[in-house]
C-alpha cells in the first residue's frame, strides 16, 4: 500500500513498521519540505501521490473531505485514527493496519475515508 503519514506521526517509529510489512510509506515529519504545508495541500499532495492519507487531525479533515467531495474533487483515500494519543506507537500501527486489512487494494480507497481508534487495534477473539 502506498501511503502518506501527515506530520503529527513518527516516520521513524511507525513508518519504520509499516515499510517493514511492504508499504510505500512517505512521512511528512521526515521531509522539511513538507514543514508547515497546509492541511489541503497534504491531501493534495497524497492524492497527486497516489497515496492513502493517514493523519490524526479529527478535526480539519473531515470537513476538507466534505468539501472536496461537494467540489467533485477525487483523493486517493483518507484514514483518520481517533482516540489514541501519538506516543502510543503499537496501537498507532495497530489501527492503520487494521483499516489496510478492511480494504487492502489501493485502488478502493479511492474518494473513501475511513475513522479508526482503539477498538481497531485491538484484535478481537473471534
Amino acid at each position: 500500500m502506498r501511503l502518506l503519514l501527515d506530520a503529527q506521526f513518527s516516520g521513524r517509529v511507525v513508518g519504520r513498521h509499516l515499510r517493514s510489512q511492504g508499504h510505500d510509506v512517505v512521512a511528512l515529519n521526515e521531509h522539511r519540505e513538507f514543514e508547515g504545508i497546509d492541511d489541503a495541500e497534504v491531501l493534495t499532495l497524497a492524492t497527486e501521490d497516489g497515496r492513502l492519507l493517514v493523519t490524526h487531525n479529527v478535526h480539519d479533515f473531515p470537513d476538507i473531505l466534505r468539501e472536496w467531495a461537494e467540489a467533485g474533487h477525487e483523493h486517493a483515500g483518507c484514514v483518520i485514527v481517533v482516540g489514541i494519543g501519538l506516543d502510543q506507537f503499537g496501537l498507532l500501527i495497530r489501527s492503520i493496519e487494521a483499516a489496510i486489512e478492511r480494504v487492502p487494494r489501493q485502488e478502493d480507497w479511492l474518494n473513501r475515508s475511513m475513522h479508526v481508534g482503539r477498538s481497531a487495534a485491538i484484535p478481537s477473539n473471534k
